[in-house]
């Protein structure tokens, strides 16, 4: 059975202008200095007392004094109140400029894609951040893990997230070493790919990913089998390029590699196209200016990408 609980109120009214009283040995120059009237100083050092239970000065006509319960209090209390007071500032300074830790949760896969030309150069911009990458395979809950963001494909975001596109929409193909290819033969058709060796990603949930395709917009998706279970693309194109089997990837990816003739394209006309990669975070209201600064960074580099 749950128990009745209430928040505590006031635990510390009256503690910023028993310091002052104290400090100035004055309720008047308290009041002077707190932009009050002396009997408000009065009254809130009165409550104060009767919350604490006990007289914290000793007042005469002519003189203000800490009785022992206000040394006492004033001891621990003032060192207390002075850190809160520097919490309130750490906090308002990260509120108003671009500075602090930024934590990001990222695939693997897209660090070489998309950040690493952008580390450098945001790290250069915007000294007084620390950026943190946290590469992995899981989809995290961001404000549970303690990340300010993430970078997912599109498909994977929630609905009540932010989205900013880091990149344009792209194709899901399957690729293979030459090698492997002239062992096995090239498949023609999805459905050739349960004669070959598959490499297969186990997602983050457990299950495995199975392979997707477009035909003449139906989409198709199929079981496949192989040697090798990975669970990251970059783990995945490494064994296709050793010529382990067939991988299904990202194109961005993979590109090089087929530029280079280290990896054939197959199955073109089955593709499934991708929205693409997003960053994205819980909202604008709980946007720091960090975060602010590497999307508008992103965003600038975007820009100067497309017109060279």
């Amino acid at each position: 059975m749950k128990q009745n609980f209430t928040v505590r109120q006031g635990a510390l009214d009256g503690v910023e202008a028993f310091l002052s009283v104290a400090q100035h040995k004055s309720f008047r120059r308290a009041a002077a200095e707190l932009g009050v009237t002396p009997s408000a100083i009065s009254q809130a050092v009165r409550t104060l007392e009767e919350r604490v239970g006990a007289a914290l000065f000793t007042r005469t006509t002519r003189s203000v004094g800490l009785t022992e319960a206000g040394e006492r209090f004033l001891a621990r209390a003032k060192p207390a109140f002075e850190e809160l007071v520097s919490a309130g500032e750490v906090a308002r300074e990260l509120g108003r400029r671009p500075s602090g830790l930024l934590r990001l949760a990222v695939p693997r896969a897209v660090v070489p894609i998309l950040l690493e030309q952008l580390i450098a150069s945001f790290c250069e911009a915007y000294p007084d951040i620390e950026l943190e990458i946290a590469a992995s395979a899981q989809l995290v809950d961001l404000a549970a893990e303690g990340f300010d963001a993430g970078i997912r494909l599109g498909q994977f975001i929630a609905a009540d997230m932010v989205a900013v596109r880091l990149s344009p929409p792209f194709r899901f193909i399957v690729v293979a070493s030459p090698a492997y290819l002239d062992r096995h033969g090239r498949p023609e058709r999805p459905e050739d790919l349960r004669h070959h060796a598959c490499i297969r990603l186990r997602r983050s949930g457990g299950a495995l990913a199975l392979w997707q395709f477009e035909d003449n917009a139906r989409t198709l998706e199929v079981a496949v089998s192989g040697p090798l279970i990975a669970h990251d693309f970059p783990t995945i194109l490494g064994a296709a390029l050793e010529g382990v089997g067939l991988a299904q990837v990202p194109e961005p990816i993979a590109s090089e590699a087929i530029a280079a003739g280290k990896l054939v394209h197959m199955l073109e006309p089955y593709a499934p196209m991708t929205p693409g990669m997003f960053l994205y975070h819980p909202g604008k209201r709980q946007m720091m200016p960090k975060l602010r600064a590497f999307i508008d960074h992103v965003k600038k580099r975007s820009e100067v990408a497309d017109r060279s």
